[in-house]
């Protein structure tokens, strides 16, 4: 058995693993998806990666046997975090359409790194919330964005569960060793469809960062919804082969 905790990206919340709970748990394998601070609401102090981080590794600090952390978009950035913090206990790194980051580099650097005109992704459509603070994603370009490829009623549906997200949340780039997160054992999931993070920018992560194994999936951002089957598979293969 191995403990499995999933880390969901900005705006969204633990919602987004619903599809992938059941195939983990008929494969032995036991689900803790959770909810990150500076997504939703926030007090008055800004939320930072170090903020994030904490709650996932109290997580995993908690449970008995070895664990898995799996990151969707942005929640890529905090796995490798906590994976730096607590190598000792992590047996291997999952990204979904991730960001799997250059230590030091944000998403922003990457693209512009290699070219890419601003903004990318959701960021031309992101509306401000009333704080000036934080960022919400609209319905109609959430469902375009991140969700195109799914049926049309789970993605509208999924488009407007997201929720107001911090910026000092989103806009992190990890800081990492090769002596501890470069180290384990890591899978990339990536998403040639995806919208969001480009399949150019996921490729080149992993080309700035080597070593993952790599798992091609015909999907949008989200391949929980779009290719729940297969993504279900591969994430289920790789948990087993950590045993």
């Amino acid at each position: 058995m191995s403990h499995v905790v999933l880390v969901h990206g900005a705006w969204a919340g633990g919602w987004v693993w619903d599809t992938l709970l059941e195939p983990l748990r008929r494969a032995g394998h036991v689900p803790h998806p959770l909810a990150l601070p500076g997504v939703g609401s926030w007090g008055a102090d800004d939320v930072t990666l170090d903020d994030v981080a904490a709650v996932v590794a109290d997580r995993v600090t908690g449970l008995d046997g070895p664990v898995i952390l799996v990151g969707h978009s942005g929640g890529g950035i905090v796995v490798t975090q906590v994976a730096e913090i607590l190598p000792e206990r992590v047996a291997g790194v999952v990204y979904v359409a991730g960001m799997m980051l250059p230590s030091g580099v944000d998403f922003g650097m990457l693209c512009d790194g290699l070219g890419l005109e601003a903004p990318v992704g959701i960021s031309r459509w992101l509306e401000p919330t009333d704080d000036g603070r934080g960022t919400v994603v609209p319905p109609e370009a959430g469902s375009a964005v991140f969700f195109h490829e799914a049926d049309a009623a789970d993605a509208i549906g999924s488009a407007r569960r997201l929720v107001p997200q911090l910026e000092t949340a989103r806009l992190m780039a990890p800081i990492w060793t090769p002596e501890r997160f470069g180290s384990l054992p890591r899978l990339y999931i990536e998403a040639t469809l995806d919208r969001s993070v480009p399949i150019v920018t996921q490729r080149e992560m992993q080309r700035l960062t080597p070593g993952a194994q790599v798992v091609t999936l015909e999907s949008d951002h989200a391949p929980q919804l779009s290719a729940r089957d297969v993504l279900a598979a591969a994430l289920v293969e790789w948990c087993d082969s950590l045993r």
